[in-house]
């Protein structure tokens, strides 16, 4: 479902439907800017950001839902040589050639499944992003839960984001400070294709009970 439906609290920073990500452009599968996530996932997501909107902060969310024709296209741009004009903004110590087997790029993605976001907190009494202590997307240790080279805020940034969303269903990672995805998701081993866009779930009404690899309304 739209993530805007259940939380218009929101923000939307969806990168890989614009050029600001480590690609450099447009990924495939993104039509509209829009988040998905699966009706579970929606509603935990409420819960959290009911939470954070009462201390001051607002979601800002960079990716849920990703079809699996995005991770095909991550995995062609790192085996592709050349082609590395973001390396200075989210991968300076790297090659992107090193990039898939540090495990910085994989085959397959939890987002496929519709369970799992990527955001960050928005201080609303600052009026900007709270500091984490590294961007999204950035490839290196820094992106670490437990980077030891944090300052105390920034720890107590990635704290609080981490203990809302774990308390209220959500699993995180260690190696990506950003990404959560629902324990108790409802497609464990789900791979779904459709793209990112409204139109593929306006008809998730209708599609009722359509099974699991329904590509239309099938994130329900």
């Amino acid at each position: 479902m739209l993530l805007s439906e259940t939380v218009p609290d929101a923000i939307l920073d969806i990168r890989y439907y614009s050029s600001c990500n480590f690609v450099g452009r447009r990924i495939d599968g993104y039509e509209e800017p829009v988040a998905l996530l699966t009706r579970e996932a929606a509603a935990a997501l409420r819960e959290v950001s009911d939470e954070l909107v009462k201390k001051g902060y607002r979601l800002k969310i960079f990716d849920a839902y990703r079809p699996q024709s995005a991770v095909d296209h991550f995995m062609r741009w790192a085996r592709e040589p050349g082609d590395a004009v973001m390396k200075p903004y989210f991968y300076p110590n790297l090659d992107k050639g090193v990039l898939f087997k540090k495990g910085f790029i994989a085959a397959r993605s939890g987002h496929t499944r519709g369970s799992a976001v990527d955001l960050t907190l928005f201080d609303m009494a600052a009026g900007r992003d709270a500091d984490m202590g590294g961007g999204f997307d950035w490839f290196g240790p820094e992106s670490h839960q437990e980077f030891r080279g944090l300052t105390a805020k920034q720890r107590a940034n990635r704290k609080l984001l981490r203990d809302a969303m774990t308390a209220h269903g959500f699993r995180a990672i260690s190696n990506e400070w950003w990404h959560f995805s629902l324990k108790n998701e409802p497609y464990p081993r789900t791979l779904f294709t459709f793209p990112v866009s409204s139109r593929a779930v306006s008809g998730q009404k209708e599609a009722g009970n359509a099974g699991e690899g329904a590509e239309a309304g099938a994130i329900r």
